[in-house]
């Protein structure tokens, strides 16, 4: 069973108690300590959180005297950062530092969840470290991206999975894609028409 390497995913959501009064310390949900945890959250740093109305809120975590995590909320955000549309991204592992730049670029998009895949056209992940083992820096990757672009959320990272199982765990995602560079007799909006999915898993 492959599983996130990253503790990423809802589970490093900052959730407040209390829709707050900007510039006014407020209590951080005892719920949200793992969540601080992944952030790898210090006091000073700045983050995103959510306010049981689901208002989204930028705040600058403080640390009480009886070592409470606490927070100054400073920024009411007119929307949430994260999309109501689950995306999920199947990536065949590409050579050199490519990758890194993907999970960069892929989080600035707004992705929840990544997975690369071995495919008969990518590398393997013991071939991708050979020379020089970096995919133990993937996790920061997506953290300092999550980080830099107020992402509320760290997107879920997988390990290197088989192409067959890539494919079986995208299937369960409401709307399934594979990108293909050939010609086609449809367009998307036509092969997809009114339909409005939750969540959309795209093969790379």
């Amino acid at each position: 069973m492959f599983s996130c390497v990253n503790r990423g995913g809802i589970d490093s959501l900052i959730r407040l108690t209390t829709v707050p009064i900007l510039e006014q310390e407020a209590d951080i949900d005892p719920a949200s300590l793992r969540a601080l945890e992944v952030w790898q959250a210090r006091s000073g740093e700045v983050f995103t959180a959510l306010a049981p109305d689901q208002t989204a809120f930028r705040i600058r975590m403080t640390l009480s005297a009886d070592a409470q995590a606490r927070c100054v909320p400073f920024e009411r955000l007119r929307q949430s950062p994260e999309s109501p549309l689950v995306i999920e991204i199947y990536q065949a592992l590409p050579d050199k530092e490519r990758f890194e730049m993907v999970l960069q670029k892929l989080t600035e998009l707004g992705v929840s969840r990544i997975v690369p895949m071995q495919t008969d056209h990518s590398l393997t992940l013991a071939e991708r470290d050979a020379q020089q083992k970096k995919s133990h820096r993937w996790p920061d990757v997506l953290l300092r991206a999550a980080r830099q672009c107020r992402r509320a959320i760290v997107p879920e990272l997988f390990d290197v999975v088989p192409f067959a199982a890539a494919l079986e765990m995208a299937s369960r995602a409401e709307l399934s894609l594979m990108l293909y560079e050939g010609d086609t007799q449809w367009t998307l909006q036509e092969g997809i028409g009114s339909f409005q999915p939750q969540s959309v898993a795209v093969m790379v």
